[in-house]
C-alpha cells in the first residue's frame, strides 16, 4: 500500500490535516473574512426562513426570499436617509456631552468620582478618545469598503438560497470525484460549522435583538439622550457573549449620570441586572443550544485571545469557533445532556 493510499485509510490523520489546511487558507485570505463571514450569515438566516416557511407551504424559495430581501432593502434605504443622520448627530452630542462632563468641577469635586478621575487621570484617557476617535474616523472612511462586503454577501446569499437544490445537485456531484474522500471530508466539517458556528450566531442575533428592544424602551421611559446612538452601541456589544451586557454599563452609566446623577446610574445598574437575567434564565435556554453553556472563565479567555488573533471580528465570532473546535474534539453536553438538533442547508423541493 502506497503512503497515499495510507493516508487516504487513515480517516482521523487526513480530517486532521485537511483542517490545518483550511485554517491556512483563511489566515491567508483573512482580508475577505469579513465577506466570507456576511455571506454565511446572510445565507444560514435565509435558509432557516425558507425552511421554516416550507414546513407549512410548498412554494418555491425565490418566492419566500424575493419579497423578504426586497423589504430589508427598502427598510435599509428608509434608516439610512432617516436615522443614520440622527445617529452621527446623537453620537457627536454624547461624545461632547461625556467630555465636557469629564472635565467638569462636578466631578472633581465628589468624593467618590473623583477616585475615578484620578484613575481616569493615571490611564490617560484624554489621549486614549483621541486615538479612539481617530479609530473611528478610519472606519468612517473605509465605509464604502464594508458596504461593499455586505452588498456582495447580501447579493450571494440572495443566489444561494434562490437555488439551494441545484447548489445541492451540483455539490453531491464531487462526492462521486476521484477524490470523493476529500468532498466527504469537507461535507463533515461544514455540516460541524452548520452545526455549532450557525447555530450559535444566529442565536447571538436574536438575544442582541431582544437585549436592544428592552433596552431601548427603559432608555425612553427614562428619557435619555440620543436613544438612537446607545440603542446602536448597546446592539453592537450584546453580539458580544457575557462582556457585551457589561462592556455597555460603563458608557450607559455615564450618560445616566450627567443626565440626572447617580439615582439614574442605579436605574442603569438595575436595567442592566434585569436584562442579564432575562439573557442567563430565559434567553440563552431559549436560543442558545446546551452545548454553548460554556464557563465564564473560558468565555472571556476565549474573547480576549480571539480578539488579539482576529480583531474586532473575534469579540463576536470568538465564541462560535470555540464551540466549533469542541464539537470536532468531540466535548459535546458542555452545559446539558442533549446533543443540539442538527441544521442542514436541506430544503424541501417545490
Amino acid at each position: 500500500m502506497s503512503v497515499y493510499d495510507k493516508f487516504v485509510a487513515n480517516k482521523r490523520l487526513r480530517r486532521a490535516v485537511l483542517l490545518l489546511v483550511v485554517i491556512l487558507l483563511f489566515y491567508l485570505l483573512r482580508s475577505m473574512l469579513s465577506l466570507f463571514l456576511l455571506t454565511f450569515i446572510f445565507t444560514f438566516l435565509s435558509v432557516q426562513l425558507v425552511r421554516a416557511v416550507q414546513k407549512h407551504f410548498n412554494v418555491k424559495p425565490i418566492w419566500i426570499i424575493a419579497p423578504v430581501y426586497i423589504l430589508i432593502i427598502a427598510l435599509l434605504v428608509f434608516a439610512i436617509t432617516n436615522y443614520v443622520p440622527q445617529l452621527v448627530s446623537q453620537s457627536v452630542k454624547i461624545f461632547d456631552s461625556l467630555t465636557k462632563f469629564y472635565h467638569s468641577k462636578e466631578v472633581r469635586d465628589n468624593q467618590y468620582l473623583n477616585y475615578i478621575y484620578q484613575y481616569l487621570q493615571q490611564i490617560n484617557l484624554d489621549n486614549q478618545i483621541k486615538t479612539a476617535a481617530s479609530q473611528v474616523v478610519n472606519y468612517i472612511t473605509s465605509v464604502g469598503a464594508v458596504g461593499f462586503n455586505i452588498f456582495i454577501s447580501f447579493l450571494l446569499s440572495f443566489f444561494y438560497t434562490t437555488q439551494i437544490e441545484d447548489m445541492n445537485s451540483f455539490g453531491r456531484q464531487f462526492l462521486n470525484s476521484n477524490f470523493s474522500w476529500l468532498f466527504d471530508d469537507v461535507r463533515y466539517y461544514g455540516q460541524k460549522f452548520i452545526n455549532t458556528f450557525g447555530v450559535v450566531i444566529e442565536a447571538q442575533l436574536m438575544i442582541a435583538v431582544v437585549n436592544t428592544v428592552l433596552t431601548t424602551i427603559t432608555l425612553m421611559f427614562m428619557k435619555m439622550p440620543g436613544v438612537i446612538a446607545l440603542a446602536a452601541m448597546v446592539f453592537i456589544l450584546s453580539l458580544i457573549p457575557v462582556a457585551g451586557v457589561i462592556i455597555s454599563l460603563i458608557p450607559l452609566s455615564f450618560v445616566a449620570y450627567s443626565v440626572d446623577g447617580l439615582k439614574y446610574v442605579i436605574y442603569i445598574i438595575i436595567m442592566v441586572i434585569v436584562i442579564h437575567l432575562i439573557e442567563t434564565y430565559f434567553l440563552n435556554p431559549q436560543f442558545m443550544s446546551s452545548m454553548t453553556h460554556l464557563p465564564i472563565f473560558f468565555t472571556f479567555v476565549v474573547l480576549i485571545v480571539s480578539e488579539e488573533l482576529i480583531g474586532t471580528w473575534g469579540l463576536i465570532i470568538g465564541i462560535p469557533i470555540f464551540v466549533f473546535l469542541l464539537d470536532i474534539l468531540g466535548v459535546h453536553q458542555i452545559g446539558g445532556p442533549k446533543k443540539p438538533k442538527r441544521h442542514k442547508f436541506r430544503l424541501k423541493k417545490s
